[in-house]
Parts: C-alpha cells; sequence; structure tokens
C-alpha cells in the first residue's frame, strides 16, 4: 500500500470541498447554499482557491515521490 503524506491528503481534500460549493455556483444554483453564491464570481473564487489547495497538496506529494526514489 502507498502512503501518502498527510498534507498531501488534508489539502487535497480541501481543495474539493472548496470545489463543490464553486461547482454549484458556477452551475446557477448558489443560491440555494447562500445568498452570497448566486454571484458567479463567487464560484469562479472557490474554484481558484480549490486548485491552489490542491497545487499545495502536490509539493509534498511530489517530495515525497524524490525522497522514495533516492532511496531506492
Amino acid at each position: 500500500m502507498r502512503h501518502y503524506p498527510a498534507s498531501f491528503l488534508i489539502l487535497s481534500g480541501l481543495g474539493i470541498l472548496c470545489a463543490i460549493p464553486g461547482a454549484i455556483s458556477l452551475a446557477g444554483f448558489g443560491a440555494a447554499i447562500h445568498p452570497v453564491l448566486d454571484d458567479p464570481m463567487a464560484g469562479l473564487a472557490f474554484i481558484v482557491s480549490a486548485i491552489a489547495l490542491i497545487g499545495s497538496g502536490a509539493f509534498p506529494l511530489v517530495l515525497e515521490k524524490l525522497k522514495e526514489n533516492e532511496g531506492a
């Protein structure tokens, strides 16, 4: 079983959780969750934040992969 760094799992999970309301807002159903999400720009902010979180989670994963390759 492959070992994933905790920071990768946490940041990627937060990114996915952030992408859900962003996608709902961009689809036009954001007002059902919260009135602020009725604006499509709020959905875009959530999507950009999700990309940043997932990208930030990728760094520990890459470092772990490099560490495994160096030890092999």
